[in-house]
C-alpha cells in the first residue's frame, strides 16, 4: 500500500470536529449549554479516534481539531451562515475575527500546507475527512451506517467511492452504505473549498460519516478495523 500511495498519491487524514473543547477565555458564552455542548451539535463523538485509527494503520498524516464546532465551524468557509453559531454569532467583529485568527485559519492552513508540499513533491493528493453524524434528523431515524461523500463531477472521487462502498460491504454485509448522505458531497466544506483550488488530478477530497450509534457501541472497534481494512484494501484494487 505505502509504494501504491508514493506512486502518485498521499493519503491525508483530516478531523474538523474531534472535540469539544472550550477555550477559557470562551467559557461564559456556554455556562448554559453543557447538554448542548456534549451533544452531536459540539463535536462528532468517535470521530476522532476513527481518524487517528486510520492513521496509525494506515502510516497517513492526520491533522485534527478539539475544540468545539459551536465556537467556529472548521467546515465551512468565511461567510456561511453556519460558520458561527448561536453562542457566537451575537459576538462584536473583532471577538469574531479573533476566533477566526487563532482557530479556524491555523488549522486550515495546515492542512493546505501540507497538500501544498505533496503536490510540490510531485504527488497528488487522498484527502478523507472524518466525521460522524446522528442517528436521528429531526425526529426522523436516518437509514444508514456509513456514508461516503464526494463531487459526483469528479470521476476520481466517484469511482473511488463506488470502491470504498464495495470493499465495505464485503467486510460487512449487515451495514448500510451510501453515497453522498446523510450530506450532498458537494455542499460547502473544507473539501469542497480545496476542490476549488486544485484539479482531480492533483487533489480528490472524500468525506467518511459514520453514524454516531456505532460509536457508542461495543463493537466500535470492530467496526473501526473494517473501515481502515476496507480503505486499504480500495487503495489496493485502484492502484492494480
Amino acid at each position: 500500500m505505502e509504494k501504491c500511495l508514493a506512486h502518485n498519491r498521499q493519503l491525508l487524514i483530516t478531523c474538523e470536529h474531534g472535540g469539544n473543547e472550550i477555550p477559557a477565555p470562551f467559557a461564559r458564552l456556554f455556562e448554559n449549554a453543557h447538554e448542548i455542548v456534549a451533544s452531536h451539535r459540539g463535536w462528532d463523538p468517535g470521530a476522532l479516534e476513527l481518524a487517528k485509527t486510520l492513521s496509525d494503520d494506515l502510516q497517513a498524516p492526520l491533522f485534527f481539531n478539539t475544540t468545539t464546532r459551536l465556537l467556529v465551524e472548521l467546515n465551512r468557509s468565511v461567510g456561511h451562515r453556519q460558520l458561527f453559531s448561536e453562542f457566537t454569532k451575537p459576538l462584536p467583529k473583532g471577538y469574531k475575527r479573533d476566533l477566526l485568527e487563532h482557530y479556524y485559519f491555523p488549522y486550515r492552513l495546515n492542512v493546505e500546507q501540507a497538500i501544498k508540499t505533496y503536490l510540490e513533491e510531485g504527488r497528488g493528493v487522498l484527502h478523507v475527512s472524518v466525521h460522524t453524524f446522528s442517528p436521528l434528523f429531526e425526529g426522523e431515524e436516518r437509514h444508514c451506517d456509513i456514508g461516503l461523500l464526494y463531487d459526483p463531477a469528479r470521476k476520481l472521487e466517484q469511482s473511488f467511492c463506488s470502491e470504498w462502498a464495495k470493499q465495505l460491504e464485503h467486510a460487512n454485509s449487515a451495514l448500510i452504505i451510501r453515497k453522498n448522505y446523510p450530506y450532498a458531497g458537494k455542499s460547502d466544506g473544507f473539501a469542497t473549498y480545496l476542490r476549488k483550488m486544485y484539479p482531480e488530478e492533483k487533489y480528490a477530497g472524500i468525506e467518511l460519516e459514520v453514524n454516531q450509534k456505532h460509536a457508542v457501541s461495543r463493537d466500535w472497534p470492530a467496526i473501526q478495523q473494517r473501515i481502515s481494512q476496507s480503505l486499504n484494501q480500495t487503495l489496493q484494487a485502484l492502484c492494480e
